[in-house]
């Protein structure tokens, strides 16, 4: 018999992506005019549920009002919060789980909606044990959650990128120089190579694919013999070289992902004496608004994870398979990640349209 549902708590976790507040609204006005339930907003994600008293407000329907256009989140998320050491390897600390149970116990929540990625799906999986009921809804500009075809916050993202990549083509042009575009991306590559097949690059370099800077030399010499005197490269932040033991780049300055443009423009400038010039767009692919896409896309999430706890599923996240909607166990999609597979449809598309991942033989090592 499933469980009766009267109120139920709501949160974003990780970083923000485009949609967030779009799916707060949905699961919001879902529980509200569908079932009649009470809707508890948890404050900067699961470590709200940690202190005592928790961070928590109600949200009624005038809360979410005029939210669906706004990027970022009204309740607030935390990246790096008290659960971020477990994410990392370390033993798992029950304390934290039991004071999230305690307080979810305490404000009278039968089930939480969690709103995130694979760390805080992985944290949502285990609080089953502590006896706390909980629906994932899907989120990150990656796209890299394991079962799922989308996710929101991606779509936006990419139009971001391949706008600048669009702006990047004619001073590109104008000027005969190589433009590298750095964009997020840590272990895997979609936002690279959606916008680079999207914005006509000439190179895409992804993790999922170790590159060498003779190859990308190579295209850029093929390009200007060719007649092009420019190229487009697009790099994920996370991709990596060869030359570099196949390792990602990180700052000097902070010890952060990042710098793999520098890299390419250096490697590329000393091989073919072409100027090269970076930009990379950070924080700019989660700002702003979301697309339609994602609006819609978040709403239907959060409408299915409102119905799903309604029907007594618990432990598994909603997602997008083809055009329909269903679950998974959370423990299936925690901690993995959806990456692209060196044969994907696109990856053959954008080969048979000459574009280059930096994987192609080497004039080194051709000749050797």
């Amino acid at each position: 018999m499933t469980a009766t549902i009267r109120r139920i708590g709501v949160l974003t976790g990780g970083g923000d992506a485009q949609g967030m507040n779009a799916a707060i609204r949905s699961v919001v006005k879902a529980a509200v005019l569908g079932h009649d339930w009470n809707v508890v907003g948890i404050e900067n994600g699961l470590d709200g549920l940690i202190p005592q008293p928790p961070h928590t407000r109600r949200l009624q329907l005038d809360d979410v009002r005029g939210v669906l256009p706004r990027g970022g989140t009204i309740l607030g998320s935390i990246s790096n919060g008290a659960f971020t050491p477990m994410l990392k390897g370390e033993q798992r600390n029950p304390d934290l789980y039991e004071a999230v149970a305690c307080n979810v116990r305490d404000l009278e929540i039968d089930a939480l909606i969690v709103i995130g990625g694979d760390g805080t799906q992985w944290i949502a999986s285990h609080l089953a044990e502590f006896g706390v009921r909980a629906i994932g809804v899907p989120k990150t500009i990656d796209n890299d959650l394991y079962g799922c075809e989308y996710t929101f916050g991606f779509d936006t993202a990419l139009n971001v990128a391949t706008r600048a990549i669009d702006a990047l083509h004619t001073t590109a042009e104008s000027h005969h120089r190589v433009m590298i575009l750095e964009v997020m991306g840590r272990e895997a590559g979609w936002i690279a190579l959606h916008a680079g097949i999207g914005g006509g690059a000439d190179v895409i370099l992804i993790p999922e694919i170790s590159f060498c800077l003779d190859a990308v030399a190579a295209k850029v010499r093929d390009r200007d013999a060719e007649g092009a005197t420019f190229s487009i490269v697009v790099a994920a932040e996370g991709a990596q070289s060869t030359e570099n033991g196949r390792q990602p780049f990180y700052q000097p300055t902070n010890g952060r992902l990042g710098g793999v443009g520098d890299y390419v423009a250096t490697g590329v400038e000393e091989r073919t004496g072409k100027e090269c010039r970076v930009v990379r767009l950070g924080h700019l692919q989660r700002g702003g608004g979301p697309t339609p896409f994602d609006r819609i896309l978040a709403t239907r999430y959060g409408a299915a994870a409102v119905r799903f706890l309604a029907q007594g599923h618990t432990g598994e996240v909603v997602v997008l398979q083809g055009s329909k909607i269903t679950t998974i166990p959370m423990t299936d999609c925690a901690q993995r990640l959806r990456t692209v597979a060196p044969d994907d449809e696109l990856i053959c598309t954008a080969r048979s349209l000459g574009i280059a991942f930096g994987d192609e033989a080497c004039p080194a090592t051709a000749a050797a």
